[in-house]
C-alpha cells in the first residue's frame, strides 16, 4: 500500500483515537528513514555537506563569533535503527548546526520592560508565547554571547520537563531564554524545515527520552542532544522531503478538520438523543442511543439514568402506593422511639427542583435511625492478614463499591473495639477525602470479618421503610454533590471534611417504598446495558486502533 493510498482511506480509521496525530507521526517517520519521497542519483554525496557545515564554522572563528570549530564526523550505519539510503548519511546534531547551546545560566535581573526573557513554558508545540513573558534589560542581552542570542530561522528546543518540542524562531525581534531552553542554530547546509521534523519525529524523541536524566522532572543535557544521531540526506532531497511533508500534514489537518465537524454533528445529535430518552427513559431507547453513526459517552448515559432516577422520571408513579408522606410518619415513631435527634424539615427554597406529589423532601437524618463513626489507631502501613483486625482506609469507600481490601492492620497487642466493626448491608460515607470524592457512599454487600471504620468513615443505618439502594442513588446525584461542595471545610481541594450534621442535613427525594424499589432495579437494569455497550464500544475502538497499527505495519515494512 502506498502512503496517498493510506490517507484515502482515512475513513476506515476515523474512529481511531487520536487518527490525524498518528497519520503525523507516521509521515515524520518516513520522512526521516527516506521513505517519503524518492532518492536522486543527481543529488549527491550527504556526508560531503559536513565538510561545507566545517567550512562554515572556521569561517564564524575567523570573524570571532565562534570559539572554536570542532570537526565532527558522521556516525557509522548501525548508529540507526533502520536501513537508510545509500546517499544518506547519519550524523550528531552538532554536526549539521553552527552551535546547540542554550540560554544563560546567570539568573537575569528583571524589568518591567525591555527585551523579553522566554521561560520554558512560553515554547509550546505550534510556536512561541511572546504575550505575558517576563523581561530583561537591554544591557543584559548586549553582553550575551552570540550563539545565545536566539534568531530568526534558529530552532528552540526544550530541555526540561516537557522536553523535546522544537519551534522554529519566526519573529526577527531581540529576544533571550532560559537555560532549559535549547538554542539551535543550524548550518545554511541544512535544510532549516527538515532538521526541524527530524526533531519532531518519534525516531529523534526516544533518544532523547533515553538520555534525559532526572525522575520528577525529566532534564535533557545539552551534552546529550548535541550527539543525538540524525538521519540527513543530501541537500536537494531535503528540500523535496519538506515541500512532501507540508502537503501530507496540509491534507491531515483538513483530515482532522473534518473528522472534528462530523464529531461535533454527532454530539449534536447525541445531545437530542439523550433529551428524548430523558422523556422516554426506556431499556428500548437506551438501546437507539448507541447508533452505529454516533455515540452517547457512557458517563453521560450513566448521569442522565441517575438524574431521572432521583426526580422520578425513570418509572411510573402507583397511585396504590403508599406516599411518602405517610412513609415519613412511621419512620418518625420509630426514631421517636429511639430518642433521635430531629432535623428541620426541608424548605421550598432548599429543595433543588420539584418531584412527583406521592414523593417528599426529608433530611437524610430524618430517615435514619442511628449515625457512628469508627476510631483510627496508629496501624501498621500493610494490609491486615487473614481475619487478623485491621481498620478501612476512606479507598475502601470511596468508588461506589466496597473494598475491603483497603485496610490496615491493627498493631498485634492492641484491643480491637467490635462495635467498630463493619457488617454486611451497612451504609458507609467518607468524611475526609478529595473534593470529589468525599462524602461518596457505598453499602456493604459483604465483608469479611474483623474489619473496622476509621474516623473518617461514618455509618448510617435505616428502617426497613427506606431502600438504603435509593439513598445511595440520591447520595450520588448531582445536587447531593453540588451540597456537600458548598458546605465541605478545608482549603486544599486534595482534602476536604464533611461533619456527620452536614451528613444528617442533606436533602434526600423520597419516594413511596415500593418505588424506592422499583427505581433502584430498573437502574441496575439500565446500568448494566451501559456497561455492556461500554464493552461493544471500547471493542469496536480498539479494532479500529489494531486496524490502523495494521496498515502501519504493512507501510513501514512494504517501503
Amino acid at each position: 500500500m502506498k502512503l496517498e493510498t493510506f490517507f484515502e482511506k482515512f475513513d476506515q480509521f476515523a474512529e481511531t483515537p487520536n487518527a490525524a496525530a498518528k497519520m503525523r507521526e507516521l509521515v515524520l517517520e518516513f520522512a526521516v528513514q527516506g521513505k517519503l519521497v524518492e532518492q536522486d542519483g543527481n543529488d549527491g554525496i550527504a556526508g560531503k555537506l559536513l565538510e561545507k557545515i566545517h567550512a562554515e564554522k572556521v569561517s564564524l572563528v575567523n570573524k570571532g563569533l565562534l570559539k572554536k570549530a570542532e570537526r565532527i564526523e558522521p556516525l557509522s550505519e548501525d548508529a540507526d535503527e533502520f536501513q537508510l539510503p545509500s546517499q544518506w548519511s547519519i550524523a550528531p546534531l552538532a554536526a549539521l548546526c553552527v552551535s546547540v547551546t542554550d540560554g544563560d545560566h546567570l539568573p537575569p535581573p528583571k524589568a518591567e520592560t525591555g527585551v523579553p526573557f522566554l521561560v520554558i513554558s512560553d515554547v509550546r508545540w505550534g510556536g512561541i508565547d511572546f504575550a505575558g513573558c517576563r523581561h530583561v534589560s537591554a544591557e543584559y542581552y548586549v553582553k550575551l554571547d552570540w550563539i545565545r542570542k536566539p534568531r530568526e530561522c534558529d530552532i528552540l528546543y526544550t530541555l526540561v520537563g516537557s522536553f523535546g518540542i522544537p519551534v522554529i524562531v519566526r519573529d526577527s525581534r531581540p529576544f533571550c531564554v532560559q537555560r532549559h531552553i535549547g538554542i539551535i542554530r543550524p548550518s545554511k547546509h541544512v535544510e532549516l524545515h527538515y532538521l526541524a521534523y527530524a526533531l519532531m519525529s518519534k525516531h529523534v524523541f526516544r533518544q532523547a527520552a533515553l538520555i534525559a536524566t532526572g525522575i520528577a522532572q525529566k532534564t535533557v543535557p545539552l551534552a546529550g542532544l548535541r550527539k543525538i544521531a540524525i538521519p540527513f540526506p543530501p541537500l536537494a532531497e531535503q528540500k523535496r522531503i519538506v515541500a512532501k511533508v507540508d502537503e501530507l500534514m496540509a491534507l491531515c489537518d483538513r483530515l482532522e478538520a473534518k473528522q472534528q465537524e462530523r464529531e461535533m454533528r454527532h454530539a449534536a445529535l447525541a445531545r437530542a438523543s439523550l433529551a428524548r430518552f430523558a422523556d422516554g427513559p426506556t431499556s428500548a431507547n437506551l438501546q437507539f442511543l448507541f447508533h452505529p453513526s454516533y455515540t452517547i459517552p457512557p458517563a453521560d448515559l450513566r448521569k442522565s439514568i441517575l438524574t431521572l432516577a432521583v426526580q422520578g422520571k425513570l418509572v411510573p408513579q402507583d397511585p396504590n402506593d403508599e406516599s411518602a408522606k405517610d412513609l415519613i410518619a412511621r419512620i418518625a415513631a420509630k426514631r421517636r422511639a429511639k430518642k433521635a435527634k430531629e432535623y428541620e424539615p426541608v424548605s421550598a427554597d432548599e429543595a433543588p427542583y420539584e418531584v412527583p406529589f406521592s414523593w417528599a423532601w426529608i433530611r437524610l437524618g430524618n430517615i435514619s435511625l442511628t449515625s457512628d463513626s469508627g476510631w483510627s489507631p496508629q496501624c501498621l502501613p500493610e494490609a491486615r492478614g487473614g481475619t487478623d483486625w485491621g481498620v478501612l482506609k476512606v479507598s475502601a469507600v470511596s468508588w461506589g463499591v466496597f473494598k475491603p481490601e483497603e485496610n490496615k492492620a491493627l498493631p498485634p497487642g492492641m484491643t480491637s473495639r467490635p462495635d467498630c466493626e463493619v457488617k454486611a448491608g451497612d451504609f458507609l460515607l467518607s468524611r475526609a477525602n478529595t473534593e470529589e470524592l468525599v462524602a461518596r457512599s457505598v453499602i456493604v454487600d459483604q465483608t469479611p470479618p474483623h474489619l473496622m471504620m476509621s474516623d473518617k468513615i461514618v455509618r448510617f443505618t435505616f428502617p426497613d421503610e427506606i431502600e438504603r439502594a435509593f439513598v445511595n442513588l440520591a447520595n450520588t446525584s448531582d445536587p447531593s454533590r453540588a451540597y456537600y461542595a458548598r458546605n465541605a471545610s478545608g482549603t486544599s481541594s486534595s482534602m476536604k471534611n464533611i461533619g456527620r450534621e452536614v451528613m444528617c442535613k442533606l436533602p434526600i427525594p423520597l419516594p413511596p417504598l415500593a418505588e424506592q424499589r422499583r427505581i433502584v432495579a430498573k437502574v441496575d437494569q439500565l446500568m448494566a446495558l451501559v456497561d455492556q455497550l461500554e464493552t461493544q464500544l471500547a471493542a469496536s475502538r480498539a479494532t479500529a486502533t489494531n486496524l490502523l497499527e495494521a496498515v502501519v505495519a504493512e507501510l513501514t515494512t512494504s517501503y
